[in-house]
């Protein structure tokens, strides 16, 4: 649903009752029978809102005035919340977020996938602030400003919001916004520097520059004397990923962080996926561990393995783990990490999990649990594949609901699997985003 909004003319405000929230944490009220999306409204509120162009068929307000307010409201923690589209539900406590996704969860478990859960597992929570360590920042140069602005997108616009802190970066990350928007304003090629994606390490603070020209000397200088005197690791990207490079090599210490628990540590490049939120990240591979109930005699197979953030803790306690990722980096990331805890029981192969595998060499072989934790597409092709394999067990963690569901209900109603326990993660505070897990035995 797009967010770009246009002011109908002289149409008066109205004045509405919140019936729910949707997915994209819009409060969801009705005028003439018709839902009418707002943003910044909750349930049970009564608002005055100003309509605004119907688009694609779906009628938005802009908030105009709350009259009565909900007691789930609360004073939104950052400056910048009204303008910045980084967060949607700041103004929602957080008790009340994480039980509006664990509801939007078993609603479409419900509504997708026709199956009841039979038991929901306590949320997981941490920190809601200052939690997220990976981002991609927008840059753009705005002469009218005389600075670069760096951070996200406006909340109803295409531009990015003009902040100076965020309350969800991890920090430094979080402060370091402003010293990065004056650095990048001084650069000779300030308006050819479309984003800075930053990766806050447990070592060290990453950042990788976007740059669609050459830079001076003094431009490197510039750059040098910020790395000093922050402390972080800066490299800069040409064109494609491939051509990402530390702007000094010969400094460059490669990225860590850690799963204590396990006493495992993972090396990672800035640009490699990993689970935006450390604490919760610990927090989900211990109950991920709990829920498969890993034994010594255990055959896993973990797919959509990444760089070995579950395969490794696994492979700790079962007899033999393989872990599949489509990214050839990855796996050799994953690879690396294995050799690095020195875990000799766990291998790793590349193969496109959206694809049929059904005479692939893997999908004949047996294994007795599954982990998979797949992208919001879901994992629907490779189904088959776990049921062939003889797995006892399937622990699904999903970033999408919708789709998680859908597979539920093919694991279910197709391939014999019974859905035993289901919860959510509170991986993205203060978002519309839900992270979950389920349960299916044989």
């Amino acid at each position: 649903m797009s967010r770009h909004k246009h002011a109908m003319k002289l149409l008066p405000p109205q004045v509405l009752e919140v019936e729910d929230l949707s997915h994209e944490a819009q409060g969801i009220a009705r005028l003439d029978g018709r839902a009418v999306f707002i943003d910044g409204a909750l349930p049970g509120e009564t608002v005055e809102v100003q309509l605004l162009q119907r688009r694609k068929g779906v009628q938005e307000a802009r908030l105009v005035k709350v009259i009565q307010s909900s007691p789930d409201r609360v004073e939104p923690r950052c400056p910048h919340y009204s303008m910045c589209g980084g967060c949607a539900e700041q103004h929602l406590s957080s008790a009340k977020q994480i039980e509006y996704k664990q509801a939007q969860l078993l609603e479409n478990f419900a509504r997708i996938a026709k199956v009841e859960v039979p038991m929901v597992l306590p949320p997981l929570q941490a920190d809601v602030w200052h939690y997220r360590r990976r981002a991609r920042l927008g840059a753009r140069w705005v002469s009218q400003k005389g600075r670069t602005l760096v951070g996200f997108r406006e909340r109803s616009d295409n531009k990015l919001a003009d902040i100076r802190r965020c309350e969800v970066l991890r920090e430094p990350l979080s402060s370091l916004i402003d010293p990065l928007s004056m650095l990048l304003s001084r650069l000779s090629v300030r308006d050819k520097l479309p984003q800075v994606e930053a990766a806050v390490a447990d070592n060290i603070t990453a950042l990788v520059i976007r740059i669609l020209d050459d830079l001076t000397e003094a431009d490197l200088q510039a750059l040098h004397e910020f790395r000093i005197q922050h402390g972080v690791q800066i490299y800069l990207q040409r064109q494609g990923y491939d051509s990402i490079k530390p702007l000094h090599a010969e400094t460059a210490q490669p990225l860590v962080y850690a799963l204590p628990e396990f006493k495992l540590e993972f090396e990672f490049l800035p640009n490699d996926f990993i689970q935006v939120n450390a604490e919760l990240n610990q927090q989900m591979v211990t109950l991920a561990m709990q829920l498969l109930d890993v034994q010594a005699q255990d055959e896993v197979l973990d797919l959509f393995c990444g760089l070995g953030n579950f395969s490794l803790p696994m492979a700790q306690r079962a007899k033999q783990v393989l872990g599949i990722e489509g990214e050839a980096t990855l796996v050799e990331r994953a690879r690396h990490n294995a050799r690095r805890n020195a875990l000799s029981n766990v291998e790793f192969m590349v193969a496109n999990l959206f694809e049929d595998h059904k005479d692939t060499a893997f999908a004949k072989r047996k294994f007795n649990k599954v982990l998979l934790d797949p992208p919001r597409a879901g994992a629907r092709e490779i189904l088959p594949v776990i049921a062939r394999c003889g797995a006892e067990r399937v622990v699904y963690i999903s970033c999408h609901p919708g789709s998680l569901a859908r597979d539920a209900g093919i694991l279910v109603h197709e391939l014999g699997y019974s859905l035993s326990s289901a919860g959510v993660f509170d991986m993205f505070p203060h978002t519309a985003h839900v992270e979950s897990v389920a349960v299916f035995e044989k």
